[in-house]
Formats: C-alpha cells, sequence, structure tokens
C-alpha cells in the first residue's frame, strides 16, 4: 500500500482514480478549493485527516476513515461508494453520506441534514447524530447505542433493527416497513404514522399523538409518557406497563394498559380491545381510571 503523509491537496480530484493508499495526517483544503479529491478509488484508507473542499469520496469501492474531521464546507462527503468503515470520525457536512451500501460505523459524531438517504446495509455504534431526514428510504440498518436529535427521521426505512438508543425526533419512522425498535427512547410528536410490521420492545415512548394509521404495530412491555389521542386507525397489539392521557379510535386488536384517561369512539370501524383497571363514562366517551 502507497503511503502518502503530511500532504496538503486542495487541487480538483488531487487523488482520483487511486488504489490501495493510505492517506496519513493530511488535510484537504486551500485557495484552489478543488472537488472530488478521491473520486473513483478503490481500497482507500484515510487517518487522522482534514477535509475541508467538497465531494471527497464519490464512486469508490473500499474505504476505511480513522480519527478524522469533515466540516462543514465538506459538503456530500461520501456518495455512491460501498465497502465502507468509519471509525471516530466527525462529519459535519450536509449530506454526509447518500446512496452507499455496507457500511460500518463507529464513535463517529455526526451533524448532517438529509444524511444517509438511500444507503442500504449500515451498521452504527455507539455514535451520536444531529440531523433533518436521517436515514430516509433506507433499509437494513442496524443500530446499537445511538442517540439522535433531529426531525423526520427513518421515514420510508425497511427491515432494520434499533437497540439501546436515544431518539429526540419529530415524526420518526413515518411509513416504516419491518422495523424492531428495542430497549430504547423514543421521544417527539406523531411517531410512526402510516408504518407496517414494527414492533417496540421494552423502549420509552414520548410525545404526542404517536403511532396512529400502523398496520400489524406491537408494543411489547413499554412505557408511555405524555401520551394523547394513541393509536388512532391502527391494528395493534400492545401491552403498556404506564398510564396513557387518551387513545382514539384504534381499528383492531388489543391494548392492555394499566389506565387511561379517555378512550375516544367516534368511528364506527375502531372495533379493538382495551383492557384497562377500571372503567367509568364521561362526556359521551369511555374514561378508565387507576
Amino acid at each position: 500500500m502507497n503511503i502518502i503523509q503530511n500532504k496538503t491537496f486542495d487541487e480538483e480530484r488531487a487523488l482520483y482514480g487511486s488504489k490501495a493508499v493510505l492517506v496519513k495526517d493530511c488535510a484537504f483544503d486551500g485557495p484552489a478549493d478543488g472537488e472530488s479529491a478521491f473520486k473513483e478509488c478503490s481500497d482507500i484508507e484515510a487517518e487522522s485527516c482534514y477535509f475541508n473542499l467538497r465531494y471527497p469520496f464519490w464512486h469508490d469501492h473500499g474505504l476505511k476513515i480513522r480519527e478524522s474531521e469533515m466540516t462543514e464546507l465538506c459538503r456530500a462527503a461520501l456518495w455512491y461508494s460501498d465497502n465502507i468503515q468509519i471509525t471516530d470520525t466527525k462529519l459535519h457536512g450536509i449530506k454526509a453520506l447518500r446512496e452507499c451500501s455496507r457500511v460500518k460505523m463507529s464513535g463517529c459524531d455526526i451533524i448532517s441534514p438529509e444524511f444517509g438517504w438511500s444507503v442500504h446495509d449500515i451498521e452504527m455504534k455507539d455514535c451520536t447524530a444531529d440531523s433533518e431526514y436521517f436515514m430516509m428510504r433506507s433499509s437494513r440498518l442496524n443500530f446499537n447505542n445511538v442517540r439522535m436529535k433531529g426531525k423526520y427521521s427513518f421515514q420510508y426505512i425497511e427491515d432494520s433493527v434499533f437497540e439501546d438508543c436515544v431518539f429526540d425526533t419529530k415524526d420518526a419512522f413515518w411509513h416504516a416497513k419491518n422495523v424492531v425498535i428495542r430497549n430504547s427512547v423514543v421521544k417527539g410528536e406523531y411517531l410512526a404514522w402510516y408504518c407496517e410490521n414494527v414492533t417496540f420492545e421494552n423502549c420509552k415512548i414520548i410525545g404526542t399523538q404517536p403511532l396512529c394509521y400502523c398496520k400489524n404495530l406491537k408494543l411489547i412491555n413499554c412505557e408511555m409518557e405524555d401520551t394523547d389521542l394513541c393509536f388512532e386507525k391502527s391494528d395493534v397489539e400492545a401491552v403498556v406497563t404506564t398510564p396513557v392521557i387518551s387513545i382514539k379510535n384504534p381499528r383492531s386488536g388489543c391494548i392492555t394498559v394499566p389506565s387511561v384517561g379517555e378512550i375516544i369512539w367516534d368511528d364506527p370501524q375502531a372495533h379493538a380491545e382495551i383492557i384497562a383497571a377500571q372503567k367509568c363514562k364521561k362526556d359521551g366517551a369511555v374514561c378508565v381510571c387507576a
């Protein structure tokens, strides 16, 4: 492997088409403001490097990036590439990862709107992320101990597993299919509307109007906090371990809950069973109280 160390590159396509190269302690920055430093390369390793120019890794095959920094000016850093490992690296430019496959990330700090669109087979562990429209239309995500903050996350994703994560994100998991979330905290408004075959297991769900218009939704031993108007028009099997503010027109299935302030039935097609501690009548609706 050819080693390039302690160099600065600012020209257009500085290392275009390179193969089997280790770039160490290098900077991609400077007045020439060149783009696409590693376009159409293969078997590239970047260690302790600084990226301050646009589009460095496009159409690449076989990347290892370690202990490096991609600044806000490093836009669209990795596109159309595969077989990627990124560890202990800052990815702070918009649209940092898109249309890539077979990606492993660990110990990374992501600040990147529109991160991870149409990415397939990605493992992410011990990472933090601040993003909008995070991971949209991606599939086969496997996340462990990821802390994410933003809006409109995980929309249209498929065939994915999340464990021991914390997500503070509005409108997450809309239209998601075949997804499992375990031992995690999910906070935000309007969680997982229109999803299909989604399971929450041993999770804490926080925020208004979650889990509406869902098909084959499952909650297994989950906590719900500040949740009102839950499960509207959803097909759901749920065991909830904490009180719920209100439930509205669940379409089918069974919801077990210790108590709920109000159950709203004003849709004749809503027939789910709700099992709770006590029942009483209130204002024309059903109130279930502990």
